[in-house]
């Protein structure tokens, strides 16, 4: 009989800019939230981006008083905890190294177990924490700067990676057009709340730009039915731009022009999601990853996979990159009996454990 014990564990997360630290407890089924500590570096705005130099260092001095708060807001210790849950990949090589070195440590010096766990993994988990129906069957949409996946969950552990991007993610996609518009980094948010107020522009717009891969006449097994690709609508918003500033409209066009790239990313993976789910039958929705803070994308779902559909989001501070989904994560992975060796190490790049296609 598989181990139904409640176990606590602290998790670690550094893959990108955010210095982040959580305590979970409970079991795989029946878990719940103790602390979340996230040290968001501010920093990177000046630069228009991540820099990894930047984000490595601001880990150094970030992640030893993130997990004493996280476990002083838990009321717990070290000595209280069943394992270590760190992020070992995907993400930036130098700001994981931080994270996994000292989980190592602090696990050989407490004799406390290591879990090692997959970001994303831990993306599809963050939900669970605030919506304990949010379990599998269900179809997943992981949504983020760096990553556009479309995954069928059949269970904990077995993903079938249905869809991706074959270029820009759709995060990355938000900020590299929110640069064109000269807003702040990163641009997800900034887009949203300028495309908010602007009318949504008709079928002969100029700013209404095509939907990427979205061909009526698509079926299941065709390349392009899952798949995702931004490239090309974020060069069609350079030229709107190019052309407004030629036309010494920019301004006044800005707010159409966000509107009208918003609507097509968000049309597109709703689509792509609403296949997904009608295709494999499921009643479930999940989605992960800051992408999926999106107001106008979880309306868009939810309008497609209605009425017999249910849409499961996590709040904002669950859907970024935190601690919490890598503890909930590890929680899971805990239970399963796996355990890192000392010869853990970051991974820049490594497919999601259990994903097949």
């Amino acid at each position: 009989m598989a181990d139904i014990t409640p176990r606590r564990v602290l998790g670690i997360e550094t893959s990108c800019d955010e210095t982040s630290a959580a305590v979970v407890y409970g079991t795989p089924t029946d878990m719940r939230l103790e602390s979340l500590v996230i040290l968001s570096q501010d920093v990177h705005r000046l630069f228009g981006g991540v820099v990894p130099e930047i984000a490595s260092r601001q880990h150094l001095t970030g992640i030893v008083p993130a997990v004493r708060t996280a476990l002083a807001d838990a009321n717990t210790t070290l000595r209280d905890l069943d394992a270590i849950a760190v992020t070992h990949a995907p993400g930036l090589v130098g700001a994981l190294l931080v994270g996994t070195s000292y989980a190592k440590a602090l696990g050989c010096t407490h004799n406390t177990p290591v879990v090692p766990v997959h970001h994303l993994e831990g993306h599809l988990f963050a939900t669970l924490l605030e919506h304990p129906e949010a379990t599998p069957p269900f179809t997943a949409l992981l949504v983020s700067g760096g990553h556009t996946l479309l995954l069928d969950v059949e269970a904990w552990g077995r993903y079938r990676l249905l869809g991706q991007t074959r270029d820009d993610a759709a995060g990355e996609a938000f900020d590299k057009v929110a640069k064109l518009l000269g807003l702040p980094y990163p641009g997800g948010r900034h887009i949203e709340a300028l495309a908010r107020d602007a009318v949504a522009p008709s079928q002969t717009h100029p700013h209404r730009f095509a939907r990427p891969m979205l061909r009526k006449s698509a079926k299941p097994g065709d390349d392009d039915y899952y798949d995702c690709s931004f490239s090309g609508l974020k060069t069609a918003v350079l030229y709107a731009v190019r052309a407004a500033e030629q036309g010494g409209v920019f301004n006044e066009q800005r707010g159409s022009i966000a509107r009208g790239f918003q609507d097509s990313l968000i049309d597109t993976l709703a689509e792509k999601v609403a296949r997904a789910a009608r295709v494999h039958r499921r009643t479930r929705v999940v989605l992960g990853g800051g992408v999926a803070c999106n107001e106008a994308l979880q309306h868009a779902i939810r309008d497609r996979i209605a009425p017999r559909g249910t849409l499961f989001a996590p709040m904002p501070r669950l859907a970024t990159d935190n601690a919490a989904m890598i503890a909930a994560a590890g929680l899971f992975r805990y239970h399963a009996g796996e355990r890192a060796d000392p010869t853990l190490t970051a991974q820049a790049s490594l497919p999601i454990p259990g994903i097949f296609s």
